[in-house]
């Protein structure tokens, strides 16, 4: 399927042009009827205080969202609100400043009357155009149905279990794999399956990184989110993706914004580990190991190598630990200063990872003598987002190898901890506390 998620973001961006030009024109007309000049300094300043001012307004009361392109009257309600507040401030800013005399009160006046009367009309034509271009279908939404019968609602995608070789299991990477890439581009999942499957389709829709439903909703032991009524049946919602669109844009522009200057500033640090790297050893400078990401979505991590490539353990069965003998002496100092782990700004780069998030585990990877998800059934639910470089539990100590299953414990708590309370502001932290741990006693 087709991701809308694109669509979205550009008819957002649309809207807000068309918002923005609306209000441009009203105070252009005003300079023209008043001040006989379209582009008058007196109209022009008082775009440059409301047009960021209403935008900011507009995007905190929501006035570009998923249910404004369903509705155009929610949006247009929305953002009524946001310019009325927006003129209140300008003009309490003027007032205070004592800068009215300045201005013509006439074309301020067309300004604003023009601007409450063309943006609404503007957004009901755009809205409408938009609505039945689309077909009211902003979103994707999938009904994947398991060995029972189920009606498909309007516009719903119909997966069939057994077609696409699925089935409720939480021990199998390569299925939830398969899964999160069936559902890579979806925004909604709803699973009709039979009564003694629920609990675990509910369980595995935990890492997928879209809002996640089951049918039924009579059992208690989904750990529903809410109920919802969807074409005439009744779900709950059990799981759903924490960042909405626009936190993850923000979240990417981070990512972004970090790792090219510092794939510029370290590119010395970068060109000598590797010159050191194949000096020492023979076999390629990176290693690729294969891990799980975000919506339980495999990729390949990109690290320095720092065993000897005879040794390298590609499925990360056997944790490196104090002492091994599989480690080159230039692998056992990156390793300790984490150098190993900056070609993954590449991996951020490629849109596979992020700066700040759960970090990202081997297949194999086993706490004690068991594996990862064995241990907490809370395990997937960490890959609703991107994996990090770097990330909470990190920060907070729970590093290096899971000797015990309570290590992994603490750093899925930590985890999950991030995840409930996500705000750029907190990766921005998390990011500064890094530079505290970089060296640490459990890296090995």
């Amino acid at each position: 399927m087709n991701s809308k998620e694109r669509l979205r973001l550009r008819l957002y961006l649309l809207l807000i042009l068309v918002d923005l030009t609306s209000i441009t024109a009203s105070f252009i007309l005003g300079n023209v009827i008043r001040l006989d000049a379209a582009l008058h300094p007196q109209g022009l300043d008082m775009l440059v205080l409301l047009l960021p001012l209403y935008a900011a307004l507009a995007l905190d009361m929501r006035a570009y969202s998923v249910d404004v392109l369903r509705s155009p009257r929610i949006g247009i309600a929305r953002a009524l609100k946001a310019l009325a507040i927006a003129f209140a401030i300008v003009m309490g800013f003027l007032f205070y400043m004592k800068a009215g005399p300045l201005y013509s009160r006439i074309a301020l006046a067309v300004g604003m009357i023009g601007a409450l009367t063309l943006l609404p009309a503007a957004r009901h034509l755009f809205g409408n155009a938009v609505g039945r271009h689309c077909n009211w279908s902003f979103v994707n939404e999938v009904l994947l149905v398991d060995s029972v019968t189920a009606q498909p609602g309007p516009g719903q995608i119909v997966l069939f279990a057994d077609r696409e070789g699925l089935r409720p299991a939480l021990d199998d990477p390569i299925l939830l794999d398969r899964l999160g890439r069936l559902l890579r581009h979806c925004d909604r999942v709803i699973v009709a399956c039979p009564a003694e499957n629920r609990a675990a389709w509910s369980r595995m829709l935990k890492g997928i990184d879209v809002d996640g439903e089951v049918s039924m909703p009579e059992l208690d032991t989904l750990g529903a989110l809410e109920m919802r009524t969807i074409a005439g049946r009744t779900t709950l919602l059990v799981t759903c993706g924490p960042l909405g669109l626009r936190n993850r844009v923000l979240k990417r522009g981070f990512d972004v914004a970090v790792a090219l200057p510092a794939l510029a500033l370290l590119a010395p640090v970068l060109l000598a580990t590797a010159i050191a790297i194949r000096v020492e050893s023979p076999g390629p400078v990176l290693f690729r190991q294969l891990r799980v990401g975000r919506g339980n979505r495999i990729f390949g991590v990109l690290k320095f190598r720092s065993m000897r490539q005879d040794a390298s353990d590609a499925g990360g069965q056997i944790s490196a630990s104090r002492g091994d003998n599989r480690l080159t002496r230039v692998g056992r100092f990156i390793r300790m200063t984490s150098i190993d782990e900056l070609p993954q700004l590449i991996n951020v780069l490629k849109g596979e990872m992020s700066i700040v998030g759960p970090r990202p585990h081997a297949l194999a990877s086993t706490a004690g003598n068991r594996l990862f998800w064995a241990v907490d059934d809370r395990y997937f639910e960490r890959h609703v987002v991107k994996p990090g470089i770097t990330g909470l539990a990190q920060v907070q100590g729970f590093r290096g190898a899971t000797e015990t299953e309570r290590d992994l414990v603490e750093r899925l708590q930590a985890d999950l901890d991030y995840l409930s309370g996500w705000t750029l502001w907190r990766d921005c932290k998390i990011l500064l506390n890094t530079f505290r741990v970089v060296i640490h006693d459990r890296a090995y």
